[in-house]
């Protein structure tokens, strides 16, 4: 019999919205023995059940709810029906070639991150109580879902919280982990082994198809550029020029190898420059650009740092906005649950205001929609993205 937790008086409102996550402080006490990565049950104070999911006492988000069905067991069939409705969901709203397959407590999966890169697969594995399931995982992606090679990139320190060792390697028989995908038309190389998080950010798909028209007989800039994915959307929509910049040399390279590949080498450069330091210096220099394209990392992965997250986001939009010429374009954005819209907002309104420019806004988007953000669960919503006109 599953073990039964019980939480205090007045804090069960979140989960009765849909909130999956159960935290140290709202428990109240427990009835039962249980390991951590058990399958437990979760009641309010008046014993009315509100679900199930599996718990972990190492960290402060205790328990994760996977259903609200008390008569459903967790188990191969569980995770079967789970990954049919993830999959049946993509087909009707997005290209499936390449695309976030599972996105944790969006897809009522809890701490599993699946990537699908053609017919290769990339997860992350993040909790122990997921970390159980692996082989389930593994047994029904190469059985239902027809994957040719899976890799594990849990190489993520979120996981040390849990009490689990960072991990990463093969799931199937080894192959070339250089994977080719084609997204909006642009072809990459996806290197799912060393790449950042699983290989390559999927969650701007459709930013990335959006700023196409914009760039059309333009001069780019692409700050952050990453393995160039906003770059070489520009350069296939017909910009004039596109210049991509990054703090790393290696991302340079990939970003150069990917312009080589879809043969925009003449139109499409790269460059390594840290982009608070070069905008200041062009900008001195009085140089301008039609579109300039602002993708920073994430500064904040805490509440405790959004203070010095805000500083940075006003200083670079700052600056990219005096790089944009009257009538231009500035697409920017965040990917920090932390770094909230209205705070993103207000601290790209202040940027304006040094940089005396107005703003026309021209869009407002999210992730993309393989990335759902699961009303109730706050934290699946993160990613912000602004298009301006530049007055």
């Amino acid at each position: 019999m599953a073990c039964k937790f019980y939480l205090h008086k007045g804090l069960t409102k979140k989960s009765l919205h849909g909130r999956p996550w159960i935290y140290i402080n709202e428990i109240n006490e427990y009835d039962g023995d249980y390991v951590n990565g058990d399958i437990v049950e979760v009641y309010d104070f008046k014993g009315i059940f509100l679900g199930k999911g599996y718990v972990n006492d190492k960290s402060k988000i205790t328990i994760r709810i996977m259903t609200k069905n008390i008569e459903e067991e967790i188990d191969e069939d569980f995770f079967k029906e789970r990954f049919s409705m993830a999959w049946q969901y993509r087909e009707k709203i997005i290209d499936t070639s390449s695309c976030r397959f599972i996105f944790g407590e969006a897809d009522f999966l809890p701490g599993l991150t699946v990537d699908k890169f053609e017919d290769y697969y990339v997860i992350q594995i993040s909790t122990l109580g997921m970390d159980k399931y692996r082989d389930t995982v593994v047994k029904i992606l190469k059985e239902d879902f027809n994957a040719k090679g899976i890799y594990e990139r849990s190489d993520i320190s979120t996981r040390e919280i849990e009490g689990l060792e960072q991990k990463k390697g093969f799931l199937t028989e080894p192959f070339d982990t250089m994977v080719q995908i084609v997204e909006n038309g642009v072809k990459y190389y996806v290197d799912i082994e060393n790449g950042q998080k699983t290989g390559f950010f999927l969650d701007q798909k459709e930013n990335r198809k959006a700023i196409h028209r914009i760039c059309k007989d333009a001069d780019v800039l692409d700050c952050f550029t990453h393995t160039g994915s906003f770059a070489l959307n520009a350069g296939i929509a017909g910009a004039k020029s596109v210049l991509g910049i990054d703090i790393s040399q290696h991302a340079v390279d990939f970003a150069t190898r990917n312009a080589k590949l879809n043969n925009l080498s003449d139109t499409v450069k790269f460059e390594c420059h840290n982009a608070f330091d070069v905008l200041a210096d062009w900008s001195k220099e009085g140089k301008q650009y039609d579109v300039v394209i602002l993708d920073p990392p994430a500064f904040t992965k805490s509440r405790d740092t959004i203070k010095g997250a805000k500083r940075g986001y006003k200083e670079i939009n700052l600056r990219g906005l005096k790089m944009v010429k009257k009538g231009g374009y500035l697409i920017t954005c965040s990917c920090s649950h932390y770094m909230s819209e209205e705070l993103l907002s207000e601290t790209i309104m202040n940027a304006a205001k040094d940089a005396k420019r107005q703003l026309r806004q021209v869009e407002f988007r999210t992730q993309s929609s393989d990335h759902p953000i699961l009303w109730g669960s706050d934290e699946s919503y993160y990613l912000k993205f602004y298009i301006f006109q530049v007055i």
